[in-house]
This record gives C-alpha cells, sequence and structure tokens, in this order.
C-alpha cells in the first residue's frame, strides 16, 4: 500500500555444509528472532548444539571482557533445543566469517534488481532462491554444494512440542468491537466490548483470545491506519441492533422522533448498555414529559453526550419537573396550620460584628 515499512533479513548458516537460510521481516524484536531461528530449524529438520551469534540486545544483553550476560529471554528460547550460545567477540570480523559471507552473497546475487508485492512475497522468492540457486551451488571453499555437504543426522531433534513465539500483548475492546495494533484495528466479536483480550501476533496472522479460547484471527495486515473486519463480526453487530430495535421500551423511545432514533444510535455506539438507558429516559418522560425529553435529547446530541445520566443532568440544570407534589399532611391538622417565624438575619450579622470588634482590641 502506501505505508513504509524497514525490511530486515536474518540469515542462519549450517557451518559444515554451508547450508543457508534466509528470512525477511518488518521487526527485529525479541519475539521475531526466536520466531524466525525456529522456522530455520524446522528448514533444516533439527537443532545445532552450538550457535554463534553476534553481540545484538536480542541476544547478549551486557559483556564485560571475557563475561558475558546473554538476553534472558533468549536464553529460555535455546534451553528449549539444548543449544549452547556463543557470542563473538567484539571486532573480531573473522568470527562469524562464514555468515557475514554469505551476508555479501544474498546483497549480490539475491537482491540487485528483485521487486516484490509484500512481505509474503519476498519470503516467497528467497525461498525459491535458496531451493534454486544458493543451496546447490559449487562452494568455493568446500568444493561441494550445501545441499550434498549437509548431513542433517549431525542435527539434534526437534522436541515434539515447539515453543509458541508469537508477540503476545493484552489489549481493550474497542465500542467499535475493534483491538487496535500496531497501527491498526482488528474486529473481534461484539460481546467482547469493553473486556481485554490477549492478542498473539506473528508476521502473518493476529489471533486474539478470550480466558485462552480463540475469538478471533485475522491475516496481519503491514501497512498502517487500516481496519481489518470480518464479515461474520459485522453481521453479529446487524442481528443485535435489528433486535434492540424490536424491544417494546427501545421502539417507544424511538417513536419520539428522528432526533431520538439518532441518539439511539449514539448509544449503540458507545457501548454504555442500551437497554438500562433507555429505561432511566423513559422513567424520565413521565415525570418531565415526552416534549421535554426530545428537547434535552437534542441538546445532548450537540455535545455528543450518550447516556441516561446526561440526559438528567441536563433536566435538572435548565428545566422543572411537570408534576408538583404538595407537603405532607398529617392526621393531627392543628399541626399542619404551624407556622414558623422567619428568623431575623441581622441579628446574627450584628452579633458577628460584635465578636469581631472586641477580638480586635
Amino acid at each position: 500500500g502506501e505505508t513504509t515499512r524497514k525490511l530486515y533479513a536474518l540469515a542462519v548458516l549450517e557451518a559444515h555444509s554451508r547450508m543457508l537460510y534466509v528470512e525477511f521481516t518488518h521487526s527485529q524484536k525479541q519475539q521475531t528472532l526466536h520466531q524466525c531461528l525456529l522456522n530455520a530449524f524446522l528448514f533444516f529438520g533439527g537443532a545445532p548444539r552450538e550457535m554463534v551469534v553476534d553481540n545484538m540486545l536480542t541476544a547478549v544483553t551486557e559483556r564485560r571482557g571475557t563475561v558475558i550476560r546473554f538476553n534472558d529471554a533468549f536464553l529460555d528460547f535455546l534451553r528449549i533445543f539444548g543449544i549452547r550460545p556463543v557470542a563473538c567477540n567484539p571486532g573480531a570480523p573473522h568470527e562469524k566469517g562464514k555468515v557475514e559471507a554469505a551476508i555479501k552473497y544474498i546483497r549480490r546475487n539475491f537482491w540487485p534488481l528483485r521487486s516484490f508485492a509484500d512481505l509474503a512475497d519476498v519470503n516467497r522468492q528467497v525461498r525459491q532462491w535458496l531451493d534454486a540457486t544458493a543451496n546447490v551451488r559449487l562452494h568455493q571453499t568446500t568444493g561441494k554444494s550445501p545441499v550434498e555437504r549437509f548431513e542433517a543426522g549431525r542435527l539434534k531433534r526437534l522436541p515434539d512440542l515447539l515453543p509458541d513465539c508469537r508477540e503476545v500483548c493484552l489489549l481493550k475492546v474497542h465500542k467499535d468491537f475493534a483491538v487496535r495494533f500496531d497501527g491498526n484495528s482488528y474486529s473481534v466479536p461484539p460481546w467482547s466490548i469493553g473486556k481485554k483480550l490477549t492478542l498473539k501476533a506473528d508476521a502473518f496472522s493476529v489471533a486474539m483470545y478470550h480466558r485462552e479460547k480463540q475469538i478471533a484471527a485475522h491475516a496481519r495486515c503491514w501497512q498502517r491506519h487500516q481496519r481489518i473486519e470480518t464479515e461474520a463480526h459485522g453481521q453479529q453487530v446487524k442481528r443485535l441492533q435489528r433486535r434492540l430495535w424490536h424491544d417494546r421500551e427501545i421502539a417507544a423511545f424511538a417513536s419520539l422522533g428522528e432526533d431520538a432514533r439518532r441518539y439511539l444510535e449514539g448509544i449503540i455506539a458507545a457501548g454504555v448498555g442500551i437497554k438500562k438507558n433507555v429505561a432511566k429516559i423513559l422513567a424520565l418522560k413521565n415525570e418531565y414529559g415526552a416534549a421535554t425529553i426530545v428537547t434535552a435529547v437534542r441538546k445532548a446530541l450537540s455535545f455528543g453526550a450518550y447516556g441516561a445520566d446526561y440526559i438528567e443532568n441536563i433536566l435538572y440544570q435548565e428545566m422543572t419537573p411537570c408534576s408538583h407534589h404538595p407537603p405532607v399532611r398529617l392526621k393531627n391538622d392543628a399541626l399542619n396550620r404551624i407556622v414558623l417565624t422567619q428568623p431575623s438575619l441581622s441579628d446574627y450579622d450584628a452579633h458577628v460584628l460584635k465578636k469581631k470588634g472586641k477580638s480586635d482590641e
């Protein structure tokens, strides 16, 4: 589309055979590194006993001389496969010469004059290039092709239960029945509005979970400011709206006119509980009258204030109830005729001034 994203490539090389794996991404996050490494292990059909890494923060957190502190999340990932990490020394390019040569090879052989549509397309093209060119060529150092020299038996068997390397975050569902993730909106079932869902995403998919149960899944969009909505979610919203309009109280409120119907749509969009709010507004109508309620609704619409509490506040501030309740009458009529004398507030003022004068003296 019109969105610009940075493109990165992770190259993984099996040292003995020079068998190469390459994967392109739009991210250098910790989970992305783990997912790409897992994809590489699946490509090779096993895991190595030792892995040489550069001093990137996703692998090496800190080093002082020969003392190295590896990234905790990175160690947790490698521990599943029983891999021992080895960090290159700074300023020692010969320690990673094999993969540096592979990077140069990718830039000079794969990349020139290359065009692609999206992330899936460039990864499809690089896999074809690996199978048809990179891993079948005659390697200058070994004198054999990587695929010929590669021995799958040298690698360790992958565990039966592979780790879930997707990016995970906890997100709230907004009033438009969608969550916000990486600059886009992804729809979920409308019943989840206001709830917090667990989102799990990789390079090609986004899934939402409620209490460990998946309730929505989408293809990941790498553009920005897009809304990705499942047709079923939109249909669910329409069914809920149709069901609401057939409700007796909602129909009674809608009969007050076009302003009332617009206000109903605003309440639905705001997700503040339509039936509860309509019932309260109808109770206010019985007290203040239909015309007064319509006037309050029209003013609330002008402010974009949706809910019975806003209507009630407008009525309290600017209007008077139509019904007037007389004072309570007591059984003893003599008590009803008692009239209290109105106190003179000037006496209190004089008392205060007199007390103030004494304090000044």
